[in-house]
């Protein structure tokens, strides 16, 4: 039987190699499970993320459309952004609500903890579901230049199945949001 507590890997030495202020990349020597040597490349991110999904009364949600650089390529996802490690989650994620989007929410629900990509990275993502809307101002960063999409969440649904939102934080909230919300 396998032990889930017990770290199998050996950490010989770490270094880092770069670091910004939203990440920090070390490479550590290791001996893997087997006992070979070996390196090992970790990406820490400075900030949790946080994905929200807004749902109004009538059962529509909001996408934002944005071109993400990393891909080279255009991306609908749900309302993101990032959060400092030692700040409130849910304070975090009604900031970037109201960024991206100008709503508030009189409701909140964290449906989702997730690792976007535990191979390379350790970060976190959390993903909340908001309710009760009630619409105001954006306030884009300077690197965002975002568009908002009101579709039917079902439609979300569809566009996440279908490939059409492939970002991780956002297909998975999505989904985890129909289950709980009864969408099929």
């Amino acid at each position: 039987m396998i032990d889930e507590q017990h770290n199998p890997w050996t950490t010989l030495s770490t270094r880092d190699i770069y670091q910004n202020p939203w990440i920090k990349l070390r490479e550590d020597q290791v001996l893997n499970p087997k006992g070979g040597e070996g390196i090992y490349g970790v990406v820490s991110f400075k900030n949790k993320a946080i994905g929200i999904i807004p749902v109004d009364d009538e059962g529509y949600t909001y996408l934002i459309g944005q071109y993400r650089y990393a891909l080279n390529e255009y991306s609908w996802e749900i309302p993101m952004g990032g959060g400092l490690v030692e700040n409130d989650l849910l304070e975090s994620a009604k900031r970037e609500l109201q960024e991206e989007t100008g709503f508030t929410a009189a409701r909140w629900t964290n449906i989702c903890r997730l690792h976007t990509s535990n191979s390379v990275t350790d970060e976190e993502g959390f993903v909340f579901l908001a309710q009760e809307l009630t619409p105001g101002e954006t306030a884009f960063e300077e690197t965002e230049d975002l568009q908002i999409k009101r579709v039917p969440f079902t439609e979300a649904v569809r566009m996440a199945l279908n490939n059409e939102i492939t970002d991780a934080i956002s297909v998975a909230g999505i989904l985890k949001a129909a289950f709980i919300l009864g969408v099929r």
